[in-house]
């Protein structure tokens, strides 16, 4: 899952980025609304949290531009915790909204919840005896528990909620590692290598030559 976090607090930003990382997200942090917009023209985003009292451009202004039309999914935070306050920010087309000082696993449970809106992706996925839990962040084989790397539990998780479509290793790069990732690396491959040992036989990955993956 790829996040955005645009919040104008550097401290807070680096927070919010490095928590979601934790729980297994890529994600990129900006720190003003016209960075945001920049973000989001340039990646596809799942999911932005957005601080509503943004600079350059108004947090208001980034929400309208971005919803809808296919855009992220749009997690608003404010200091404002008014009713009324929540009700502007869900009509200018925020998806949810959250008051600031927040539980950060509230955080996390409300940005997953929202990644989980649109095509719908169910909360456990399977394909035969590999089972992963992605609210739990866990993933087994049979009986045996897997133990992965944040990258690679987003490549197994992009892999199974294809169902069996093609992925690309540019699809991969974009959704599962953040704006530093070097695009001329083999970081995909390299990860798809270790992440089919530990899956072991027999194999569920499939390679097709100058295309992609899948399940």
């Amino acid at each position: 899952m790829r996040v955005l976090v645009a919040e104008d607090h550097a401290t807070l930003a680096d927070r919010i980025a490095q928590g979601l990382r934790q729980a297994g997200m890529a994600v990129d942090a900006v720190h003003d609304g016209a960075a945001a917009l920049d973000a989001t023209e340039q990646t596809a985003y799942d999911v932005l949290v957005l601080d509503r009292d943004l600079p350059i451009v108004h947090g208001d202004r980034v929400c309208q531009a971005v919803a809808g039309a296919g855009g992220p999914r749009i997690l608003m935070l404010t200091a404002a915790a008014g009713v009324y306050d929540r009700v502007d920010g869900l009509e200018l087309g925020a998806d949810d909204y959250l008051p600031k000082p927040f539980a950060f696993a509230e955080l996390i449970a409300r940005v997953r919840a929202l990644s989980r809106r649109g095509p719908a992706v169910p909360p456990v996925l399977r394909r035969g005896d590999l089972v992963v839990d992605l609210a739990r962040h866990r993933a087994c084989r049979g009986s045996r528990s897997l133990s992965l790397t944040r990258k690679e539990f987003g490549v197994l998780e992009m892999l199974l909620a294809a169902d069996g479509a093609l992925v690309s290793a540019e699809e991969l790069l974009e959704h599962v590692w953040d704006a530093h990732a070097d695009p001329f690396s083999n970081i995909v491959s390299v990860t798809m290598a270790r992440l089919r040992r530990k899956l072991s036989d027999p194999p569920l990955i499939e390679t097709v030559v100058g295309k992609g993956y899948r399940m």
